[in-house]
């Protein structure tokens, strides 16, 4: 099994930004895609951003050229850097791992594509 813990959440300007980080542990050689998710009161799971293990990242239209997703694969860890943060970035952020192994140029961008789920952190951005 493995196990996803989010931190870095918190109350921000906008404009500001914020680091969010996912701790994997267990069976996390079985991860292959890392992604970040997320959910407004009200709304549908969103997906924001992907990372493989070979780097090669894809990112919703959304939040393209703001925020930025990165991987430390002896930490086990990934990070989204958030930066010109705006009212509608606020919500519930949940980060999430892929088992499957591709080399395909598509990333999966539905909840259902990720097996794994950490508990999420909430972003919340004034204006």
């Amino acid at each position: 099994q493995v196990q996803l813990v989010e931190s870095g959440g918190g109350l921000v300007q906008a404009g500001g930004s914020l680091r969010l980080s996912c701790a994997a542990s267990g069976r996390t050689f079985s991860i292959y895609t890392m992604g970040w998710f997320r959910q407004a009161p009200g709304k549908e799971r969103e997906f924001v951003a992907a990372i493989r293990r070979t780097g090669n990242t894809y990112y919703a239209d959304s939040v393209k050229g703001r925020f930025t997703i990165s991987r430390d694969n002896a930490k086990n860890t990934v990070y989204l850097q958030m930066n010109s943060l705006k009212p509608e970035d606020t919500a519930v952020y949940y980060c999430a791992g892929d088992r499957t192994v591709t080399y395909s140029d598509h990333f999966g961008v539905s909840r259902y594509d990720y097996d794994y789920w950490g508990q999420g952190t909430q972003v919340t951005v004034s204006s």
